[in-house]
């Protein structure tokens, strides 16, 4: 697989840099970055050199690829760029990693737009993942928790720290507590939606209602700068903290007195895509899963 990264800085807190990271370890050719500047592109190849990358700096998409030839993209640029990248990419014959939130768009239909991406690959053979982590360690929780039987899943509690305040939190990190939530419970639908709003804090109520249940959903943002941020989620009240070693940057949950080390939930992402493109089935973040959840977190955000 050779990859192109459109977003490879670390500006802003983005994570494209760690993708990068994580496509090479995992025998990806990362060929080229994609910068708005010379300046910026060249800073972000050269991040990758730590890692043994040996990236070309671009700030023109169709010169990278006419040049370096990727068979795959990743879109980890401010949210804005992402529905321009994602239609160039799927014309260029790319399989695509992108970056949550999938799209952000206030005037169109996004379901509809989302459709029309997912068309045109699905026509193409191409292979589209929206990086959205966190359901990856859900073999984790359970193994700490026990095992969960969605039809008597009462409640579901996470609280995210994101380093934006205001409404920028509900794009920032409610994708992360919407992905768990459909990954786990399937289908449903948000009603009763009440959102407090605090200084650097939001609390997200509602209930997700399915064929079999409802589920009480209580969702924390509290603004945080320090690192590591605090993360922690879990249903019916069995709730697991994320500990990070700092050091080495190992992660753990902890459940009551128990811990258990977990295998990054990053690299698993970019591993199941990887994966996805080589045996050309759907990816675990797919169509459906990005669907249902940006139709959730329109409906959220509007409700702010």
């Amino acid at each position: 697989m050779k990859v192109a990264i459109i977003g490879a800085g670390r500006n802003n807190n983005g994570i494209g840099e760690y993708i990068a990271k994580y496509f090479y370890k995992n025998k990806a050719t990362v060929i080229s970055v994609l910068g708005t500047t010379n300046k910026t592109a060249r800073h972000s190849a050269n991040r990758l050199k730590r890692y043994g990358i040996q990236a070309t700096a671009y700030t023109d998409f169709y010169q990278m690829i006419e040049e370096n030839k990727p068979d795959s993209i990743v879109i980890a640029s401010p949210l804005p760029t992402h529905f321009e990248y994602l239609i160039k990419s799927v014309d260029a014959n790319l399989n695509v990693f992108c970056e949550k939130p999938f799209i952000w768009n206030k005037n169109d239909d996004p379901l509809k737009l989302i459709d029309s991406i997912f068309q045109k690959a699905e026509g193409r053979n191409l292979k589209i993942a929206m990086n959205s982590q966190w359901p990856f360690s859900m073999p984790y929780y359970e193994t700490l928790c026990g095992s969960i039987d969605r039809k008597n899943i009462d409640t579901f509690f996470i609280h995210l720290s994101p380093i934006v305040a205001g409404k920028e939190m509900i794009l920032d990190s409610l994708p992360h507590a919407l992905s768990i939530l459909y990954f786990t419970l399937g289908e449903g639908k948000i009603i009763k939606t009440d959102i407090e709003s605090y200084e650097n804090k939001l609390i997200i109520k509602f209930i997700y209602t399915m064929h079999t249940n409802n589920c009480e959903v209580h969702i924390n943002l509290e603004r945080e700068e320090r690192q590591p941020r605090s993360f922690k989620f879990g249903f019916n009240d069995k709730i697991v903290h994320r500990v990070l070693n700092l050091k080495n940057y190992d992660i753990y949950f902890k459940y009551l007195d128990k811990t258990l080390k977990v295998a990054d939930p990053l690299e698993l992402s970019v591993k199941d895509f990887i994966s996805s493109v080589k045996t050309k089935r759907e990816p675990q973040i797919g169509k459906s899963h990005i669907m249902a959840t940006d139709h959730m977190l329109n409906t959220i955000y509007n409700c702010y």
